[in-house]
Formats: structure tokens, C-alpha cells, sequence
């Protein structure tokens, strides 16, 4: 798989090259500026962008808004967006199209490198990979809201665990349960939220944290 980073810190720029070299994927450019990297995603039409949220001159969401201006004129660029906080703004913006593999992480993810690279691999192919903490404040934001507040605590946390990306069996793993009871809870999530069901499994993530952004 063909990557573009964008970073502006050298180290944790060099530290990104080599984790994913080191996992078979090939960086074709890493750029450090905002201005850089629009022309480098054109040229580059990588499989996967690996961008932080703020790069220079501003340092405020250059690369977010590289991200956003690549995917209008290359729909459906797969792009994860690496960020030191928790802004819901950001997520919002890069869901608002809907297509293509998204994906926002904390930069502390890097750090659990299988997770990470997992996130960029799940984004490339067309996948969505959120940060739980971004998944835990969407959630906290539309708690009290119709129809959310009508979701059983168990089902909260299977819609946080399908918004982070994972797949049924993923989630069935993960609250020691079996595959056909987290169908279950998955088909009255979608019930209560007037949500159709679809076999895309991003389709069905993309509309369930549309939902919980609108």
C-alpha cells in the first residue's frame, strides 16, 4: 500500500516512515507544511494519507483542510488524521462526505503500534478506524438526546465499539459474548435509531457516527 505522511515534528515524521516501511507498506512522500501536501496527494494518489491535524505556518487545521480539498478532487481518498486532542469539530469535518475510508486517532495510538497500523490498513481499504476517545465524547454529547438516551447501556457500547470501526466478531471478542448476540443488539441499534441496515460494513459505521454528528 502507497502512503503520504504529513508531519512537522522530524521525529515522530521518521518514527512513522520506519513503523510503516517496517510493515510492508511504501511511503512515497512525507511532507512537513500544509501548503506541501495538497499537490503531494494529487501527484501521489496514495492508497492511504497519514496527516496531522496541524501543521505549519498556522499550526491550526492545514492538514485537515489539505485532507478535505484532496478528497474533493480524488472522492473517496483514504485519509487518517492524527490529532493531540480530541476535537469534534475535526471529526465532523472529515465525515461529512461520507465515502472513502476515514479515520481520526489520537497520536498516543501510535505508540500501540498494532493498533495503529491495523487503523491504517482498516482505513485504506475503505474502512473507518475513530479514536475511542473521540467515539466517547460523540456519545457523551448526544447522551441525553432522543432517540440515543433509548439505547440500553449494553447497546451504547456495542455502538461505540462498531463507531471505532470493529467488525461483529471483533466486538463479540471484546464483550465475551457470541457474534449472534452482538447481531441482536446491532439490528435494535439500528431500530432505535431509524437507520437502515446495510451488508457495507463502512456504510453502516459512516451513517451511525453521521448520526451521532449531526
Amino acid at each position: 500500500m502507497r502512503v503520504v505522511i504529513a508531519e512537522d515534528l522530524a521525529l515522530l515524521r521518521d518514527g512513522l516512515i520506519r513503523l510503516l516501511t517496517a510493515y510492508e507498506f511504501e511511503v512515497v512522500e512525507a511532507v512537513d507544511n500544509g501548503p506541501s501536501l495538497l499537490p503531494a496527494l494529487l501527484k501521489h494518489r496514495p492508497d492511504v494519507a497519514v496527516v496531522d491535524v496541524r501543521l505549519p505556518p498556522t499550526f491550526t487545521d492545514e492538514g485537515l483542510q489539505a485532507a478535505i480539498a484532496a478528497r474533493a478532487q480524488i472522492p473517496g481518498l483514504p485519509v487518517l488524521v492524527l490529532s493531540q486532542h480530541v476535537e469534534q469539530l475535526y471529526a465532523r469535518e472529515l465525515l461529512s462526505d461520507r465515502t472513502g475510508g476515514v479515520g481520526y486517532l489520537l497520536k498516543d495510538r501510535v505508540s500501540h503500534v498494532s493498533q495503529f497500523v491495523d487503523a491504517v490498513r482498516r482505513v485504506a481499504t475503505g474502512g473507518t478506524a475513530l479514536d475511542p476517545e473521540v467515539v466517547a465524547q460523540l456519545l457523551a454529547r448526544r447522551s441525553a438526546e432522543e432517540p440515543l438516551k433509548a439505547l440500553t447501556p449494553r447497546e451504547r457500547e456495542v455502538l461505540g465499539l462498531m463507531a471505532e470501526g470493529r467488525s461483529n466478531n471483533a466486538i463479540a471478542g471484546r464483550l465475551f459474548v457470541t457474534e449472534k448476540a452482538v447481531g441482536k443488539h446491532i439490528n435494535n441499534i439500528f431500530s432505535k435509531l431509524g437507520l437502515s441496515q446495510s451488508d457495507d460494513d463502512n456504510r453502516r459505521v459512516l451513517a451511525v457516527i453521521a448520526y451521532l454528528n449531526a
